[in-house]
């Protein structure tokens, strides 16, 4: 079992978390409830994950349109070429995986969805560093894997209503395939279900305009760098899209800051 908390040490039981004040919701409820929403407005969404409905909260759409909604068990290379399947025939899949486990589909993604360029929605669940979860499953192979496969944009919200947001605009029609990744855990806003805005595909928004040092980060690292960076003169990007770069962003922030640092929870 993954993180299962502080239990009695004698009795083994878990001992119950108890909450005083409302928290901002998990990452992955905010997919699986945005999914819910989104696929009553568009008849042609569908959900798929490898056996993990609960992990993955696609289980809110398993129970209100449970015929659009797929558990494909233990087999995340089936399931990636099962949205492949969908998207050729019109389609939406969105296709929910741990980022540790789309490592198995690597030949799946290239093959069956990249090279073909269809817009299948890859959500990846657990991005980044997981803590309680366990050395198995740090998602932080993703952003490079993924990077060098042709077709395919990747973007990372730095929130809840960013994530929202990415998967309207994906389900509005992409020319390509995308990956979505997110973290496990909580985000940071009690007020994250706004109403939904479209995103502008490879643009990177400044989230702070300073002298000199420009600091550039990817998803919910941003939270990070504003926490350390708030008394300091400084300018601060989320880039947001890995794949395609905002170049005239890259090209702008070069000619006027000295030194750039990058910020994110992956590999080189």
């Amino acid at each position: 079992d993954h993180a299962p908390g502080q239990c009695e040490a004698k009795s083994g039981e878990l001992i119950a978390k108890t909450q005083t004040k409302p928290q901002p919701p998990k990452y992955q409820d905010v997919f699986g409830y945005t999914l819910v929403e989104l696929a009553k407005q568009n008849k042609k969404i569908v959900g798929i994950t490898p056996a993990m409905p609960t992990g993955s909260s696609l289980k809110y759409m398993m129970d209100e349109i449970p015929e659009r909604a797929f558990d494909v068990g233990i087999a995340e290379q089936h399931a990636v070429t099962f949205a492949a399947g969908m998207a050729t025939q019109g389609l939406i899949p969105f296709c929910n995986i741990y980022s540790t486990f789309l490592q198995r589909a690597y030949d799946q993604i290239i093959h069956d969805v990249a090279i073909q360029n269809l817009p299948v929605i890859f959500c990846l669940d657990r991005s980044g560093l997981v803590g309680e979860d366990g050395a198995t499953h740090h998602g932080v192979f993703d952003l490079s894997y993924l990077r060098c496969i042709p077709n395919l944009i990747i973007f990372a919200p730095r929130n809840e209503v960013e994530l929202r947001n990415i998967m309207y605009t994906a389900q509005l029609g992409l020319d390509h395939p995308i990956a979505i990744r997110y973290p496990r855990g909580r985000g940071e806003m009690i007020d994250w279900k706004q109403p939904f805005s479209r995103i502008e595909i490879g643009k990177a928004v400044q989230l702070k305009k300073g002298n000199d040092l420009a600091v550039l980060s990817i998803g919910t690292m941003a939270k990070q760098v504003s926490a350390a960076s708030f008394d300091l003169d400084i300018s601060h990007y989320d880039m947001r899209f890995v794949k395609s770069l905002d170049e005239n962003i890259l090209y702008s922030l070069f000619i006027t800051h000295c030194k750039v640092i990058t910020v994110d929870d992956s590999c080189v």
